[in-house]
């Protein structure tokens, strides 16, 4: 058993008693396995490291490795010894370390230089027989103003792909709730194994991933990335039975090559964007499980059920939380109207890292997320957009996602981004950045024909052809840098 008295760690014993040689998580370049004897004993040697450390309780420690066996492994003895994780995307550039550090200290938490309060876990993790062992020294930040003392949380930075991001501290017990909502709502049992190829830096993978796996006592197949070349004869080596992905995966599977399935394949589950029509129609005959969610949420918000695959607009009901819709400005509450979603309940944050964007936050505990969208009368929650992302064009009011789903229908357009260019006499008119599906050419005209099914005003003005757009360390694009591009081409 674990010393610690956190819900996490005592999960973490429960599964190594009622089955230690149960593989809790592998590795999908390799052999390695961590069955649930290995992880409680992994945990309760960094907990040692930790406190040999001096780390002192809510502590911050970041975690700079790049192999995700070691980064789940990481993350789970910080957050049941009562830590908080905080994890670098390795993929996002050599700067990245110290960006972080710079949010963590404008967040209000110290950062030493290289001396004993370092907050960096540098892990080079050696195979050892059926597990794996820690080989490195670790050190922590001091955190002011923390949780309840040695209340282990994961903290993370929004993406920042509207604006500025926020850090977000995700408390032990909203980590949990959301997990076991996810293991529920999708069936998880032990017999299953799950297939996650996204970024363990990201709360999706951590929750979705790891942590809803560990409550299912179940098995997920890390990769440090996607991968397109031997993606399904991976799946079928490892017996998968879902697919933790989000909608740019699907878009290169869907448009390099036949699908390929493995015969126990129950389900897709895809996050973090809209599913363009032709991408769902592509995976006819595989459960593909929307869901809606943030970091603010621990993931998972909504989700659909598999027998919803008809429901393409709708990204499902609400799983645990409650979801309202309201005019601008959060006073007046819209019934089945097109508004702005409010979230609230134990899945969901009350406040942003020591108080920033405090106004999204009213005294009820309620988060205005920033999308828009409908909740029709049996709780079916749409999306329209992103409420920074809506053009008024004259005062019409165009939503980039019914743009963009009309884009996507071609099959030379792998993505497509729809923002607003300033105009004199309009104030905004929309235009679009489209990607081209590898080695395929994309006919402007052909474009704008498939635009005509649109009403007048929400035709894109101009149609730009571009290699790529700028990018979110998870792959999701910075629309607030695609409308600055579409600002500046305006004025030249």
């Amino acid at each position: 058993m674990l010393s610690s008295d956190s819900a996490l760690a005592r999960l973490i014993s429960e599964r190594a008693a009622d089955a230690p040689g149960h593989p809790l998580l592998e590795d999908a370049r390799s052999d390695r396995v961590v069955t649930a004897a290995d992880l409680e004993r992994l945990v309760a040697a960094w907990h040692a490291r930790f406190a040999d450390a001096g780390l002192g309780a809510s502590a911050a420690v970041l975690i700079d490795v790049d192999d995700p066996l070691a980064i789940a492994v990481l993350q789970l003895a910080a957050i049941s010894g009562g830590y908080r994780a905080v994890t670098i995307d390795r993929g996002a550039g050599r700067e990245e370390p110290e960006r972080i550090a710079g949010l963590i200290r404008g967040a209000g938490m110290t950062v030493g230089d290289r001396g004993a309060d370092r907050a960096v876990v540098g892990a080079p993790w050696t195979a050892v027989g059926p597990g794996l062992l820690p080989g490195a020294t670790a050190n922590g930040i001091p955190a002011p103003g923390a949780e309840p003392a040695g209340t282990g949380a994961a903290v993370l930075f929004t993406s920042g792909s509207t604006g500025a991001p926020k850090g977000v501290e995700l408390p032990e017990p909203q980590l949990l709730f959301v997990a076991e909502r996810i293991a529920r709502h999708h069936g998880l049992r032990p017999n299953d194994r799950g297939f996650n190829p996204l970024p363990l830096s990201h709360v999706n993978p951590q929750v979705v991933g790891v942590l809803a796996t560990l409550v299912a006592g179940a098995t997920v197949v890390l990769d440090a990335r996607f991968r397109r070349t031997g993606f399904w004869e991976l799946l079928h080596e490892r017996r998968i039975t879902w697919l933790n992905a989000v909608p740019a995966i699907l878009a290169v599977l869907a448009r390099t090559g036949e699908l390929d399935p493995p015969e126990g394949l129950r389900f897709i589950r895809c996050a973090s964007a809209p599913l363009p029509d032709h991408v769902r129609e592509a995976f006819a005959g595989i459960p593909v499980i929307l869901s809606w969610g943030m970091t603010e949420g621990a993931s998972q918000i909504t989700a659909t059920d598999p027998q919803d695959a008809a429901t393409v607009s709708g990204v499902g009901r609400p799983q645990g939380s409650e979801v309202e819709v309201r005019a601008p400005g959060g006073a007046e509450r819209l019934a089945g109207q097109t508004g702005e979603l409010w979230v609230r309940g134990p899945g969901i944050v009350t406040h942003y890292l020591f108080g920033a964007a405090a106004d999204r936050f009213d005294a009820d505990g309620w988060l205005r997320t920033g999308d828009v969208g409908t909740v029709d009368g049996n709780g079916l929650v749409a999306l329209a957009g992103r409420s920074d992302d809506v053009i008024n064009r004259g005062g019409e009011k165009v939503y980039p996602a019914d743009v963009e789903e009309v884009l996507l229908g071609d099959p030379a357009v792998l993505e497509a981004v729809v923002v607003a260019r300033p105009d004199e006499i309009l104030g905004q008119v929309p235009v679009a950045y489209v990607i081209p599906v590898e080695g395929a050419a994309i006919d402007i005209d052909r474009l704008r024909e498939r635009c005509e099914e649109l009403a007048r005003f929400k035709r894109p003005v101009e149609i730009d052809v571009v290699p790529d757009l700028p990018r979110a360390p998870a792959g999701k694009i910075r629309r607030a840098e695609v409308r600055r591009m579409a600002e500046e081409a305006a004025t030249r």
